[in-house]
């Protein structure tokens, strides 16, 4: 049985994080599209505030130009994405690759079959999720509610 993470693996994950950030604003902008699950917005990690501050964030980053912010919701039932999170991403060379991440173990995917599916079933789950304007609304009456 593992134990606690110590201070400074969780300092490295926090650094890798914010380092991560970064994405969003470097130039040439990057376009960027997430879907979150209802759920993991209402999963209480932290207090009131700290909660809030991530739903502002989310509406932050939400309404800039070149990041795209959906939520997953909760009624919509069983989805793909209920079996796990992925990653779909292009290079500068126009490579398409797939990464998937859990219990701290990642895996870039390469295959191109492997990828094609991780990029259909990304089409399928932005078609189920609420669009950008609706899951700024959800995500404000969040903030609203706290």
């Amino acid at each position: 049985m593992l134990g606690l993470l110590s201070e400074e693996i969780i300092e490295q994950h926090t650094e890798a994080r914010l380092s991560r950030q970064k994405l969003l604003t470097r130039v040439p902008l990057a376009e960027l599209s997430f879907i979150i699950a209802e759920e993991a917005l209402r999963n209480p990690v932290g207090d009131t505030e700290v909660m809030r501050g991530q739903w502002q964030r989310l509406l932050e980053l939400g309404a800039l130009r070149n990041v795209e912010v959906q939520v997953m919701p909760a009624a919509c039932g069983f989805h793909s994405g209920l079996n796990g999170s992925f990653v779909v991403l292009e290079t500068k060379e126009h490579q398409h690759l797939g990464y998937v991440e859990s219990q701290e173990v990642g895996c870039v995917v390469h295959d191109p079959a492997e990828v094609s599916a991780f990029g259909l079933r990304y089409g399928k789950l932005r078609s189920q999720a609420l669009n950008g304007v609706e899951s700024a609304r959800l995500i404000e009456r969040l903030v609203g509610e706290t």
